[in-house]
């Protein structure tokens, strides 16, 4: 990799950013021929600019990111890779190791220093990447000296706290917050917790002991139990750093918390909830790397892309998602705003929160906190000219109204409704108030999808399906079993037998039959046939197709969905 070169001068690229004026410039040019010290550095020191200011008009100059070391939490693996004595000669720092991409991610405050570029490839092994971000020169200082001079590691902090005491005021301000172990504990369960790729963060406090669990790929694992005592501390820490009130601990609170982990950009939203033993506090994990994901990437099946596309397809009208929580709705979603985001278009959203921030996508979030619902604030963005609005959640019958009210105007809407299937959505908005004729037409699609586990590559065991399995398929009874995998459970999924997650999807595509059905007030029935003679196929059966091109297992399927109908019905549709 070699070493970024200068776009434009620095000077000149902060007098048009109107951080520094001409005479100031000048002034500074002056010193540096006196002085031979570089620019940025003497910006700082007369006080023209902040660091902060500096580092990000120097990351904008050379094309390279920009980080704040006040809020990036740093992987002690990353720390072995380079010695204390190197780091702080050249004032660089690393900031976390990807194993699988055999990359390090390094901060260093001049990208222009080619001496402490070379010094530090050659302390690596070949196959090693660098990624080079910059940061400030007192922050860098500032961290070496914190995380080189103390444990980073779950295990030792643990021990470090059950010798020493804790001094709470610390807590929420400190000159030097790494002295005291529970900062570093949070801070080494959030890394750990963004490593092992989980959802969520769940602190719960019992009579005697605190859990700690993480959601990975849906399913809550318990990850330690520490002693009580702890989380009094941990609990301050965690609500300074979401901005939350630390004084009060009989209401809910909501507070989010943004931080540099593992090379990337990574959101928490925190919930607190007063629980008998103490505040229950929840982080949502928001990767911003893995919550917007390519349309082909989601899992669905060519069929099913195919289906997908020719709704969206459609310029105007509703295309709703349907499913439970944490069934990737919002991912979904996601997904098809940015792959038909394009300049031509206006695409706007009102979501309760933002979850993750798209460019060139204006997003509102709406709450009691702005005053805004999800009625207002579709009634104000029609005044916005969007051609794309997407509405977090219909719950009520104002929204839904206003929603049509878009859709019937010309706009192309999106939108999550909590229901079980995709034919379930018909009722659900008659339930509203949403009157059928006002349906007919305007519904371009539903989309019904739960998540479910992907059996570990690595240990899948395959076996010929039981009677009573064969059934679910319908399988012809002259030919032999179909073969279907099991989870054994390996070190390459940390012995739970599945890694990862993919979508199974349910896709209803309306068209002027089912419209007619839908005026009329046709019985589900009568809408799940016609549907079906159309190719519509339910949640089991697209979790039955992937448990026979071997993806997942029939007891995953059972967990997600319901097995039972499909006995019922086992003949209807024959997979073999």
């Amino acid at each position: 990799m070699s070493a970024p070169e200068q776009r434009r001068p620095l000077g000149e690229l902060l007098v048009r950013a109107g951080l520094i004026t001409p005479d100031q410039l000048r002034i500074a040019l002056t010193e540096q021929q006196k002085r031979n010290v570089p620019l940025g550095k003497l910006l700082v020191r007369l006080g023209f600019v902040s660091e902060a200011t500096l580092r990000d008009a120097l990351g904008e100059t050379l094309g390279i990111r920009s980080v704040s070391l006040t809020h990036t939490i740093i992987d002690p693996e990353a720390l072995h890779w380079i010695p204390r004595e190197t780091a702080r000669r050249y004032r660089l720092l690393p900031l976390s190791f990807d194993a699988g991409r055999r990359r390090l991610t390094l901060a260093i405050y001049d990208a222009n220093d080619i001496v402490a570029l070379d010094k530090v490839r050659a302390q690596l092994s070949e196959d090693i990447e660098l990624d080079v971000v910059l940061a400030g020169e007192s922050e860098i200082v500032r961290a070496i000296d914190q995380h080189y001079g103390h444990t980073l590691s779950i295990d030792g902090i643990l021990n470090e706290i059950e010798t020493g005491e804790i001094d709470y005021r610390s807590l929420a301000i400190s000159m030097d917050e790494y002295s005291q172990p529970v900062v570093r504990l949070v801070d080494a369960l959030l890394n750990d917790a963004v490593k092992r790729e989980a959802s969520d963060i769940h602190f719960e406090p019992e009579a005697s002991y605190l859990r700690i669990r993480y959601r990975i790929d849906g399913l809550l694992r318990q990850i330690r139990v520490l002693h009580k005592s702890y989380w009094m501390a941990m609990a301050v820490r965690l609500k300074v750093m979401a901005g939350l009130n630390i004084a009060e601990t009989r209401a809910p609170q909501d507070g989010r918390i943004s931080l540099y982990i593992s090379g990337r950009e990574v959101d928490f939203r925190v919930s607190a909830q007063p629980t008998i033993h103490g505040e229950n506090l929840v982080l949502r994990v928001l990767d911003r790397e893995k919550g917007i994901v390519p349309l082909d990437a989601l899992g669905f099946n060519d069929a099913q892309l195919e289906q997908l596309s020719l709704m969206i397809a459609r310029p105007e009208g509703i295309i709703l998602v349907t499913g439970p929580t944490g069934s990737g709705k919002t991912t979904t979603l996601y997904s098809v705003l940015n792959h038909i985001n394009a300049e031509g278009i206006n695409i706007m959203t009102l979501e309760d929160p933002v979850e993750y921030p798209m460019t060139q996508i204006r997003q509102t979030s709406v709450g009691d906190a702005v005053k805004l619902d999800f009625a207002s604030g579709v009634r104000a963005m029609m005044r916005q000219d969007p051609d794309v609005i997407l509405v977090g959640e219909i719950r009520d019958r104002d929204t839904a109204d206003m929603a049509f009210r878009a859709a019937m105007t010309g706009h192309q809407v999106y939108t999550t409704l909590h229901t079980n299937s995709a034919l379930g959505v018909i009722p659900r908005l008659l339930d509203i108030g949403i009157l059928p004729d006002i349906m007919a037409g305007n519904v371009i699609g539903v989309l019904a999808q739960r998540l479910i586990r992907r059996l570990c590559p690595e240990c899948k065991r395959a076996r010929p399906a039981e009677p009573h399995e064969t059934q679910l398929f319908g399988w012809r009874e002259d030919r032999p079993p179909p073969v279907v995998y099991e989870a054994i459970g390996c070190e390459h999924c940390d012995f739970l037998g599945y890694k990862g997650r993919l979508a199974i999807v349910e896709l209803l595509r309306m068209d002027a039959d089912l419209d007619e059905l839908v005026a009329r007030r046709a019985t589900p029935r009568e809408l799940r046939n016609a549907a079906r003679a159309k190719g519509f196929r339910s949640l089991a059966e697209d979790g039955l197709r992937r448990a026979l091109d071997g993806i997942t297992s029939l007891a995953e399927i059972a967990r997600v969905v319901d097995l039972t109908d499909r006995m019922a019905l086992a003949g209807s549709e024959r997979f073999g």
